[in-house]
Formats: structure tokens, sequence, C-alpha cells
């Protein structure tokens, strides 16, 4: 089965890696030509970063004109309401929303949970993205703890509703879970 083939795309699909791994290409393959686009970067964090302008070009550039784009660096449930709703989503990233909310009193447990749920219920085929944590040294300060805790329980969240879930590593993808409607 061909998985760059929108038409396979199950409900909800995870696509976790570190770093640098590839995970936005892929889960821009997933989507295919065109979708919905929803951003969580804050541009207030570093409205002044060229290397961070610089990795936003490069994805905006791959993924073409066909693309709408959202803004949601707080708030992925309103921008998911706004988005066509036969359009295929793509979320990018969990890690940044987490680390936008830390300041907000985030609890991971409570809005990953209630963000599982609406992105299972969304009409089109949902893609999200997201840092795997937790695979390295436990961290020595208590803001990245808070971090990886945070995103630890918003990815097992989103995993647990999602009908497939894929690591990458080295542009190299694995489905972890499958279970979707076909089969591979």
């Amino acid at each position: 089965m061909d998985l760059s083939d929108p038409a396979h795309l199950p409900s909800l699909t995870l696509v976790l890696g570190g770093q640098r791994s590839g995970k936005s290409a892929v889960a821009e393959r997933l989507i295919g030509e065109d979708g919905v686009y929803i951003a969580t970067y804050d541009a207030s964090h570093g409205a002044d970063d060229p290397e961070m302008a610089a990795r936003i070009a490069a994805h905006v550039a791959r993924r073409g004109a066909g693309w709408q784009t959202l803004e949601a660096p707080r708030d992925i449930v309103a921008a998911l309401g706004k988005a066509t709703p036969a359009a295929p989503v793509l979320i990018d990233s969990l890690g940044l929303w987490v680390a936008n909310r830390l300041d907000d009193g985030f609890d991971g447990t409570a809005e990953g949970d209630a963000l599982a749920v609406a992105l299972a219920a969304h009409p089109a085929p949902v893609v999200v993205v997201s840092e795997q944590t937790g695979m390295g040294v436990i961290a020595d300060n208590a803001l990245a703890r808070k971090f990886v805790d945070a995103l630890g329980h918003v990815n097992q969240s989103v995993a647990a509703e999602a009908m497939r879930v894929v690591l990458v590593t080295a542009g190299i993808s694995q489905i972890i879970k499958d279970e979707s409607q076909t089969s591979l």
C-alpha cells in the first residue's frame, strides 16, 4: 500500500520523531498536495530569529501553494474548527504547542485528553506531528522536566486515540500502531 496516498489516511495519525528526524516531511507526504496546515510556532517567542525563519520558509516551500495555513500557537482546537471540513489537516507540532502553553499553567493530562478527543472527532483525516520525548537522560532542570512530562502525556493521549502512529528516525518511517480500516 502506498502510504503517501491520502485516500489511505485513517481518521487520526500521529507522527513522532526527534528533532530533525524528518517527521514533518513524512507527515506532509501522508497528506499529499494540499490540506490545512495548523502551525503551532509562536512568532512572539523569536520574531527576530533568522534560523527559525529559515526553518519555517523551508516548510512552506516544501508544502507548496495548495495548503491553507492557520496559526494556532495556543488553541489547536479552535483552529481545527476553522479548517475546511473536507480537507485533511496537518498539525505541526505538539511540542511547540506544549512549550507555548507551559507558562499558562498547562495541564498535559487534561488538555492532552481534550485535544485527542477533538482530533479524533474531526470530520476529515488529521495528521499530527510531535517530538518523541524521554529517550535521553533526565533533564537537570525543573522546566525541562515539566516540558517532557507534559508532552509525554499529550503524546500518549493522542496516540491512544490515533488509528495509526508512525515513528520517524533519520528520515525512515516505521508504523508502530495501525488500527485503520486498511491493512498494510
